[in-house]
């Protein structure tokens, strides 16, 4: 029999002789900070699709977006081409798409408004109405729903007071089920905004609702 434990005791790839941290694992040491005008527009279309702090009245798209905005454009054969890239930027500037949001970015790409509706409710991705400055997604599928999804998806409605579906008081958290998160592997999979936790389990969730509120209040 094998002396390798069955669950991943760190990161997904950090196994064996390898120390790696968080930030080397997610490249987040690599990256840096991404500057809000895209940098190269091969990455443009590419960033983080929601992140804590965001503005509901927030302009699209003006100063250092507009800028991303039309590298997008370049990318892409027509502006229909560059509806999933807008839409994500939309979001992570206002944090959900409103109607009045998927009108503007029809506008802006020349498009109808219900033809920008039916992609955008199309996709789960895009939230059609306000959420948690982190949005707790717990994959409920086979793999994970097999390995304790289920106990892991109430310890977050529980450590973060919240319904499933609502967001708390404080405006800090919503906790919703996933379909899939592509990484049966490592079960229980969850994903909070763009980051990835894996191998969670109920345990586990105290300290990761901990660490979440330090970032807020750091």
């Amino acid at each position: 029999m094998s002396d390798v434990p069955f669950r991943n005791p760190g990161w997904a790839g950090n196994t064996g002789e390898f120390d790696l941290t968080e930030e080397q694992v997610r490249g987040t040491d690599f990256v840096g900070e991404r500057p809000p005008e895209g940098g190269h527009p091969a990455a443009a279309g590419t960033y983080p699709y929601q992140r804590v702090e965001r503005d509901p009245d927030a302009p699209l798209f003006e100063g250092p977006y507009k800028e991303r905005f039309e590298k997008i454009l370049t990318r892409y054969p027509t502006k229909q081409a560059a509806l999933l890239p807008a839409l994500a930027m939309a979001q992570e500037l206002r944090g959900h798409l409103s109607p009045e949001t998927m009108n503007e970015v029809a506008d802006l790409l020349e498009l109808s408004p219900a033809y920008v509706r039916g992609v955008a409710t199309f996709y789960t991705m895009y939230n059609k109405r306000p959420v948690g400055r982190y949005l707790v997604q717990v994959c409920t599928n086979i793999s994970c729903n097999l390995c304790g999804a289920d106990d892991v998806l109430e310890a977050f409605l529980r450590y973060t007071d919240t319904e499933l579906g609502e967001t708390s008081e404080d405006g800090n958290f919503t906790v919703i089920e996933a379909e899939c998160l592509a990484a049966c592997g490592f079960p229980t999979c969850v994903q909070i905004n763009e980051r990835y936790f894996e191998n969670v389990t109920a345990g586990d969730v105290p300290r990761i609702v901990e660490r979440l509120k330090a970032e807020l209040e750091g």
